[in-house]
Order: structure tokens, then sequence, then C-alpha cells
């Protein structure tokens, strides 16, 4: 009998394209938000490029995500990328020549955000096609452990490239690995229903959106997954500016002190991906899994503030360990219930709520900030968001314990799947 792995040859293309794409985003990321200051001198300049670039978050997927249902997905994942290249690597030649023009950059950011959301939507709902069945918690584990490794490596390596290359050759050499990661995406071999697109217009586009509509409306359990993770990663993206003050007001704290968090949570993630790739946890046990996690979260947040700096680290690395391992239980177990057919529709509503929530909840996190103090400011916060989880995710645990609970046609038993 042959033995059955993850790293089938979809897989390992996926993986490797995500690798290429990554690293040159954080490369290239990291040399634009030094380029944009350097040449404004302003962090409102700099703060308007971040917040131009939410607007199609909240917007494209809702146009694009029924076309996504009924073309290839590949084709807007390679696309996505090619564009995506062109644009950086024309950045680049640019600032060769011409100088830096940020009512021009404003522009670009905007476009290369509409790609951005696009090319995430495109990879949510391609990627659960390419794992194997019974390995859906290897196959995001492996993808929750990607990013953060690329980012302690890229970070530094980005620096240093900035100072020695510059950022237009920095710029041109991200294009290059988005053209490369698009060549390794056109590889992958997905199975899809036939394009149907003879007669498309508003009336099918409405009828498309209606059919998400109606399937959500009734899937009570999703509905409540993702109203409780918009209001606890709106909560805890919140979070930023009251830790930025509360290190730069308490006495025997630092910015570096800070910024350590960083590889706490580094730490934490690339060990709670590790042991989601490891262990095999039972379906029957993954919605009490989950549910535990999100308490002990909650409760790490609330006292986050009133501990010595060290059991701070420990808390953010524990938080790292425990983001982790329930982000990919959660998907694994939504992508993998998602209708093929509805996915990216119904991620194209997630990711909107995410975005919206995230955005009024950061301001309103930050007022709370102006009235109490910063620790007591945290506290509350985690405790709304422990409030929204009893609620949400207990209350609602006869909708939400089939999601998690599903077993995937063909799952191995241990003996038999990859060690």
């Amino acid at each position: 009998m042959e033995k059955k792995t993850l790293w089938t040859r979809n897989y390992i293309l996926v993986t490797t394209a995500s690798t290429l794409g990554a690293a040159g985003a954080i490369a290239g990321g990291f040399a634009l938000s030094f380029l944009v200051f350097d040449e404004t001198q302003s962090t409102l300049a700099s703060a308007l490029i971040v917040a131009i670039q939410l607007i199609p978050y909240v917007i494209l997927p809702l146009f694009v995500a029924p076309l996504m249902d009924r073309l290839p997905r590949k084709l807007f994942l390679v696309l996505g990328d090619v564009i995506n290249g062109v644009l950086y690597a024309g950045m680049g030649v640019w600032l060769i020549f011409f100088p830096f023009s940020y009512v021009g950059y404003l522009g670009l950011s905007l476009l290369l955000a509409c790609l951005g959301s696009i090319d995430e939507l495109a990879y949510t709902s391609i990627y659960p096609d390419l794992i194997p069945n019974g390995f859906e918690q290897k196959g995001y584990a492996v993808s929750a452990m990607l990013y953060p490794i690329l980012k302690v490596i890229m970070m530094p390596l980005g620096a240093i490239l900035l100072d020695t290359l510059g950022v237009s050759l920095l710029l041109i050499a991200q294009g290059v690995l988005s053209l490369l990661a698009a060549l390794t995406e056109s590889f992958i071999q997905t199975e899809r229903k036939p394009i149907r697109l003879e007669r498309y217009g508003l009336r099918e586009w409405t009828g498309d959106i209606k059919e998400a509509a109606a399937y959500l409306k009734n899937e009570r359990g999703l509905l409540r997954i993702y109203g409780y993770m918009a209001l606890t990663n709106g909560v805890a993206n919140g979070y930023a500016p009251i830790m930025v003050a509360f290190f730069r007001t308490m006495p025997g704290l630092t910015a570096t002190m800070y910024a350590l968090f960083s590889v706490a949570e580094f730490l934490g993630r690339t060990v709670g991906s590790a042991v989601q790739y490891r262990v095999k946890i039972p379906p029957k046990k993954k919605f009490g899994v989950i549910f535990s996690i999100y308490q002990i979260y909650e409760t790490m947040d609330m006292i986050l503030l009133w501990l010595p700096y060290p059991l701070m680290l420990i808390n953010r690395a524990l938080c790292g360990f425990l983001g982790n391992n329930s982000a990919i239980l959660r998907n694994a177990a939504v992508q993998r219930y998602l209708p093929e057919h509805l996915r990216a529709r119904v991620n194209a509503f997630d990711g909107m709520l995410y975005t919206a929530a995230g955005s009024i909840l950061v301001l309103a996190v930050g007022a709370l900030g102006e009235w109490l103090d910063y620790r007591l400011c945290v506290t509350i916060c985690g405790a709304f968001a422990m409030l929204a989880c009893w609620i949400l995710i207990w209350g609602g645990r006869k909708q939400i314990r089939p999601i998690f609970e599903q077993v995937a046609d063909g799952q191995d038993t241990p003996d038999q799947a990859e060690s």
C-alpha cells in the first residue's frame, strides 16, 4: 500500500510560491516604509499609505469573489503575482532614473492593495484543494509556520540589503521573486468545474451574492466563529498603540524591550506550528481544545501589563503558541467545511468582516486609552473578548462542534498517515 503524504507535487509548488512571494514582500515592505518616511519626514504621510491600503480589503472581495467561484482560482493567483512583479520591478526602475513621487506612490499603493486583496482571497480559496485529504491540520501548520520564520529572516536581511543595494534594486528583486512565484504557481494542477461565463452580468452577480448570503444565513456556527474572530482580532490590533504608549511612559521600560515581544511571539508561533504538524488531534476533541485555547488566550491578554517584564515575554510566547494552534485548527476545519463552489464568496465575507471590525475597534481601543490607565484599558478589552467568546463560541457550541468534528473523506488513521 502506497504511503500517503502531505508533500504532493501541488503542495510543494504552492509552498514554494508562497515562500518566494512572502520573502520579497517582507523585504520590499520594509524598504518602502523607510523610503516613504525618508522622503516625506511625516508620520501622517506614512499612516495615510497604511490606511488607503485597507480600502480594497473591505470593498473589492465582494465584487471579485463570485467570479473566483466560477473561474479557475489559479488564474487569479498567477495573474496577480505577474502584475505585482511587474509593478514592483517598474517602481524600482523608476526610482533609478526619476525622483520619488508621494502622490504617485499613493496611487500605486492603492493598486497594489487591490492586487493583494485578490491574491489573498485566491490563495485562501485554492489552498484547501491542494492539501491531500486527511492532512489538513499538517498543511495549515506548515502555512502558519512559514510567514513568521521568513519575517525573522527577511527583516534583518532587508535592512542589510537596503543599506548595500538601495531601495531601487531591492524593489526590482522583489518584482523578480513575484514573477518566480507566478511561474511556480503556473505548474499547479487543480480540477475545477467548467467555466460558466457565457452570460454574466449584474443579474448573475447579484444571484451569486444572494446564494452565498442564503448559505451563511443557515450556517449559524460559521457566523459565530467569524463574529468572534473579527471581534477578538480587532481588539488585539487595537492593543498596538496602547502597548507603544505604555512602554514609552512606564519607567524602566524601553522600545527595545517592546520589540522583544515580537521575538517571543515568533518563538511561540514556531513551536505551535511544529506541534500541530506532529500531533494529530482527534476530531471529537477539537472543539474542546479550541475553546480552552480561547479562554487562556484572553486571560493572558487581561493580565499582560500587570506582570513583571520577564513574565510579559513568557506571556507573549504562550499567546504565540496558543494563537497558532487555534488558527491552524480553525482554518483547517472551516475551509474543509465550506462548499467548494462557495468558498471564495464566503471567504470574501469573512475578510471584509475582519477588516471592517478591525478598523472600528482599533479606533475604539485607542479612544479608550485616552481616558483610562493603559493597563486597565487592556484588561477591559481582554474581558470584552472573553465575554464574546462565551456568548458566541460556547453559546453556539451545538452549531460549531460539527465544523470542528467533521472527518475528511479518505482521512487516514494515525498508523497509515505520514509520521
